[in-house]
């Protein structure tokens, strides 16, 4: 009888240790103007997005998702299940604590995000590429309104070839960052393989062992077969 005893109790302390242990990232969000839906934390696997958590939202704009990552990867916080652009977000996480504050309405324009040390860097590349599309936007305004012989389209092409020229020295530049090899396969997909093994040399060992570093070279491999058959 002491032994069963013995054996519930321990299972008992085995079940509640194992409910009480932490996830090592939390999210931690409030959506002003937010009183009833869902939100979602995913990511995306294969060309699908899973889900790692849910809350459903019942009056209180502040709430917290959590889920366990094996390093820094790219995830994206949902409100509702629509697939419109200006109801999701997507930064870069790490372990410990991510922070995002938005409004409900313009809730992808309006967002702010304090975390991790990867999402600093990849802000500061999208904080220049704004610069950049914006001076485009200009440009093509000032070229209509002129009568300007450059065309849309040879002013969209030298719009993108800043950007590529950019991306390129900003993945260079942060070769000891996550955020290297995650520029190159998402951003400049349409770059020259050459580009590409140029910044794949560069990263640091931890990097290239990355998620997104493992994922370049892939990019890489199979762009080097296609070019060859």
């Amino acid at each position: 009888m002491k032994y069963i005893l013995g054996a519930v109790l321990l299972s008992f302390l085995m079940v509640s240790c194992a409910k009480e242990e932490p996830h090592n990232f939390k999210l931690k969000g409030y959506v002003k103007g937010l009183k009833k839906g869902t939100v979602y934390l995913q990511k995306q696997q294969d060309s699908l997005l899973i889900t790692l958590d849910s809350l459903e939202i019942k009056g209180d704009s502040n709430f917290e998702l959590h889920t366990d990552l094996e390093e820094p990867e790219i995830l994206t916080l949902k409100l509702d299940k629509n697939d419109d652009k200006e109801n999701w977000v997507s930064f870069f996480a790490d372990t410990g604590v991510t922070e995002i504050r938005s409004t409900r309405k313009l809730f992808n324009f309006n967002s702010v995000i304090i975390g991790s040390k990867q999402q600093e860097v990849l802000e500061e590349y999208l904080s220049t590429i704004s610069i950049l599309y914006n001076r485009n936007l200009d440009v093509l305004e000032s070229n209509f309104n002129t009568n300007s012989s450059t065309t849309f389209n040879e002013q969209q092409q030298k719009s993108l070839k800043q950007k590529y020229s950019y991306t390129i020295q900003f993945a260079l530049n942060n070769r000891n960052s996550e955020v290297a090899p995650y520029l190159a396969v998402y951003e400049i997909p349409n770059t020259t393989v050459r580009y590409l093994d140029t910044i794949y040399k560069t990263l640091t060992p931890p990097i290239k062992a990355s998620k997104y570093g493992k994922l370049l070279k892939e990019t890489i491999d199979l762009r080097s077969s296609e070019a060859h058959n």
